[in-house]
């Protein structure tokens, strides 16, 4: 009896000194909610000197007061069926130390029996460094999302700048007025408008010089011819100068749907009208351009009226002939066919000319674009793009086939139910 006596006085002492030594708080209560047992590291953390002060005492001396009668309840509950759990679960609990202040705590529950007693043992840490560092974390994150929110407005004020820049740079290109120094600037911030620069500076000093020199050589000329048998050399240099008038006419015009289409100041309007006697008036009309021995050959299938705007028709079909006729040889032959039923529009432009490489035919819709084999052929680069854009407009699809020295195809296709959409 004295060996075991002297083996429950050291594991007694063993105990002791894990208690009292622990680097945690920990605490005893009795079925009634009094203090039992505190060791010295909880002591230090409430701000107590000796457990006399405590001993005896209700939990509660250790709880702010607001969550007294809560707490009662929650112990009471626990006292009737015990289990080993952390405290509070998904709550934040708060301690009060001797001079009232608080402080966050994480308490880890148990239980234990000594004959007819029980008694819940409380292991308390201090997580305020823990809880100033969530809570910086947090503020942290909410500046962040904060800081995200101003930088996603600051986004969507720069595009409204952007496209509201975009918009002056290209009613001052339209109107032939911008210095270099200005467009340099403007342009530095957007390659496709600096792309854009240069191709109408290039197709300008061109397309421009040509008909001028026509204008001031033949107007030169003809009042030379004073002789009433030389009409026919007057003739001939009048037509010259209202030849080269329309072309410059005709880059205008180009220019001037290009900021309409830019700006969204055009729009379709539909309504009903004869498709075919449309086209044939198209083909008698462009018939006075032709080259020597060229023919336009148009045929028509299916239903005659149509819903699309006739006014961009005729313009889509006007430039399509054009360069149909520009690009093919003398006594090329230019085929022109369109066909309604009561699923689509279709409207087809072939002709037997030069024809669109296949690396040309990637841009062949981009603004002031031309093909690499056409730099000695008079054009702007505009044409097909306001095509493209015109075919939008009334809901349709243009598709381009071709392929050098063989001819090109263009197909135009309106879904009926799309192109009777106003």
């Amino acid at each position: 009896m004295a060996a075991r006596d002297f083996q429950l006085a050291a594991e007694k002492i063993k105990f002791e000194a894990i208690f009292e030594y622990a680097s945690l708080g920990i605490l005893v209560v009795n079925q009634q909610g009094e203090i039992v047992l505190a060791n010295t590291f909880l002591l230090s953390q409430f701000g107590y000197n000796s457990s006399a002060e405590v001993i005896g005492k209700k939990l509660e001396i250790l709880i702010p007061n607001r969550f007294h009668a809560a707490h009662i309840h929650h112990r009471n509950g626990y006292m009737t069926k015990p289990e080993r759990r952390p405290m509070g679960i998904g709550m934040d609990l708060y301690a009060t130390k001797k001079d009232g202040s608080e402080f966050a705590v994480e308490v880890s529950l148990n239980n234990y029996e000594v004959g007819e007693a029980s008694f819940i043992i409380a292991f308390v840490s201090d997580i305020t460094k823990r809880k100033d560092i969530e809570n910086a974390t947090l503020y942290q994150k909410e500046q962040l999302a904060l800081i995200n929110k101003k930088i996603g407005e600051f986004n969507n004020d720069l595009e409204k700048q952007v496209v509201l820049r975009t918009s002056q740079l290209q009613e001052t290109l339209n109107e032939l007025e911008i210095s270099k120094e200005e467009l340099q600037r403007a342009l530095s911030k957007e390659k496709e408008l600096g792309d854009l620069k240069s191709r109408f500076v290039s197709m300008a000093a061109h397309e421009f010089r040509t008909p001028l020199s026509t204008i001031l050589s033949s107007a030169s000329l003809v009042s030379k011819y004073v002789n009433e048998d030389e009409q026919d050399k007057r003739d001939k240099h009048t037509n010259r100068i209202k030849s080269a008038v329309n072309n410059l006419t005709e880059i205008l015009n180009d220019f001037l749907s290009i900021g309409k289409i830019e700006d969204g100041n055009l729009a379709a309007h539909f309504t009903g009208f004869n498709i075919k006697e449309l086209i044939t008036s198209v083909c008698s009309e462009i018939n006075g351009i032709v080259k020597t021995g060229q023919q336009i050959i148009y045929h028509h299938s299916g239903n005659h009226l149509v819903v699309l705007d006739p006014s961009l028709l005729r313009n889509v079909m006007i430039n399509l002939l054009s360069n149909a006729i520009k690009f093919s040889p003398v006594n090329g032959m230019i085929e022109v066919k369109s066909e309604v039923n009561d699923t689509h529009i279709l409207v087809e432009v072939k002709d037997s000319g030069i024809g669109i490489s296949e690396g040309d035919r990637h841009h062949l819709f981009e603004r002031f674009f031309r093909g690499t084999n056409v730099t000695n052929i008079q054009g702007t680069g505009l044409g097909l793009h306001i095509v493209e854009k015109y075919v939008e407009l009334m809901n349709g699809k243009i598709e381009c086939i071709s392929e050098l020295e063989k001819g090109t195809y263009f197909a135009i296709s309106f879904d009926i139910d799309a192109a009777n959409m106003a």
